[in-house]
């Protein structure tokens, strides 16, 4: 099998393991935004934007040094011991920082201690299997990856239909202890309960992982994986500010209403995301172990040019065919006051990717710390952008200030990974296609909305725009 048909498929099986979680949250989205009024969600909002930062603070780096280490060592048993014994001792101490603290945290939080309590418990849980789930990674196992991401969404999904639907229209099928201690004012609080008992079950699965790791902590290499993931943990810091700063400024500078009509209409962003998060999973461990290829760089560059074509595909559909998408996810038209921030965020996140895609350049040649520079600088001007603009021209503000992070992050990585680790990317497809895909949306969107055919013929003349420029490499890549 060639090098880049194993690629995608790996990417395939993992960007399924990524995609359905990510889709099921998606079929929630209607039941969340039909059942609870716009503040509610807000609040909603506000628990998972402090789950991803201390997901982040919690895991520092940690995951992708044990792939750039793990890749490398001869003794990668010693490197999967240190990295998850460090990992679960920092997480217990966390946890025991966190009981003596937790009512000036509550109060640094804003969250309902009941709230508060489902928070940590989750962080807690989830920090304790990322080492399992990147050894399965690293090791080449994604059907097992898989197999346990998807029995984690599956429990998540099925608890928040139960919870907020089921018990309500059916009260009678339902236990006497769920219906005596059954909340209909308290609906939110169901979802994040449905949250801990999904990551317990996750935990409870890798629990062998914990009884087949040997004591074996070794300093030297718990110090070279600190020192290569910390910057990364300043960088994920970033990109949380990059992704949700703008939920918390919203709140409390316009009101909790806009701030969840804004998260809404954010949801539908979601196959870009679910797309970037897909390629990420795979490309990772695979650009780490096939760095000493004499290739390399070459595939890389291949890589770039099918991720934004397919990227720009996505973008161009779901702009095309968006009121079909906002009436089919968001019933609550109260919600649709923030759609047109929707084209601005897809955009967003496309460049995210191609900057993920860049980042090979620091995390090959152990230059982190610049990668932690860049995304820095993108919450720079997250920030700055998102204080001034808000007052000014409201929550769109912020759907732009991400695109102009995300896309300066881009750029700064390009030029620089030309200096330290150059790749042939081929510039001129990889921007032709983007302004294609942006050119043809724009049509659509300002001309041709809710035109179902006219979206079709638009979608078709890209496709074959791209096929007719490809078909010699992909006959290639099919072939080999």
């Amino acid at each position: 099998m060639s090098t880049l048909k194993r690629f995608f498929q790996d990417t395939l099986i993992y960007g399924f393991a990524t995609v359905f979680p990510r889709l099921m949250n998606f079929v929630l989205v209607p039941l969340h935004t039909e059942i609870l009024p716009r503040e509610e969600y807000s609040v909603n909002t506000v628990f998972y934007v402090w789950a991803a930062f201390f997901n982040v603070m919690l895991t520092y780096g940690m995951e992708t040094s044990f792939f750039r280490f793990f890749s490398q060592s001869r003794d990668k048993g010693k490197v999967f011991s240190t990295a998850f014994i460090a990992l679960t001792a920092t997480t217990l101490l966390f946890a025991a920082g966190v009981f003596v603290f937790r009512d000036s945290l509550m109060q640094l939080l804003d969250l309902d201690p009941f709230y508060f309590k489902l928070l940590f418990s989750v962080l807690v849980l989830d920090t304790l299997v990322v080492v399992p789930f990147a050894y399965l990674r690293a090791t080449g196992r994604p059907l097992k990856f898989a197999g346990i991401k998807i029995i984690n969404i599956l429990i998540y999904v099925l608890l928040n239909f139960y919870f907020l639907w089921f018990v309500r229209a059916y009260p009678e099928y339902s236990p006497v202890y769920v219906q005596e201690n059954y909340s209909a004012q308290d609906l939110v609080g169901y979802i994040f309960m449905a949250n801990v008992a999904a990551s317990a079950i996750t935990f409870v699965l890798l629990l062998p992982y914990f009884f087949k790791t040997r004591v074996n902590f070794d300093p030297v290499i718990f110090r070279k994986m600190w020192n290569y993931g910390w910057p990364i943990m300043v960088a994920g810091i970033a990109f949380v500010i990059n992704e949700n700063l703008d939920k918390l400024l919203i709140k409390d500078m316009i009101s909790d209403e806009i701030m969840g009509a804004y998260s809404g209409c954010y949801k539908l962003a979601v196959f870009m995301t679910i797309f970037v998060q897909a390629f990420k999973m795979g490309a990772e461990p695979f650009f780490f172990n096939h760095a000493e290829k004499d290739n390399a760089r070459q595939t890389y560059a291949v890589i770039l040019k099918y991720f934004v074509i397919a990227g720009s595909l996505i973008f161009l559909v779901l702009v095309s065919f968006i009121d079909f998408f906002k009436s089919l996810v968001i019933r609550d038209s109260d919600y649709w006051v923030a759609i047109g921030i929707v084209p601005v965020i897809l955009m967003a996140n496309l460049f995210l990717g191609i900057y993920h895609n860049l980042s090979v350049w620091y995390k090959l040649t152990d230059r982190t710390r610049t990668g932690m520079y860049i995304s820095i600088f993108g919450a720079g001007i997250t920030i700055i952008l998102n204080l001034t603009l808000i007052p000014v021209i409201g929550y769109m503000a912020a759907a732009w200030a991400t695109l102009i992070a995300y896309g300066s992050m881009m750029l700064v990585s390009y030029f620089l990974g030309r200096k330290y680790y150059p790749v042939p990317y081929n510039v001129k497809k990889i921007s032709f296609y983007l302004l294609l895909s942006i050119g043809l949306s724009i049509l659509s969107y300002m001309c041709f909305r809710e035109n179902i055919l006219a979206g079709v013929a638009i979608i078709g003349a890209f496709v074959l725009v791209v096929f007719s420029m490809e078909r010699e490499q992909l006959y290639k890549i099919v072939n080999q």
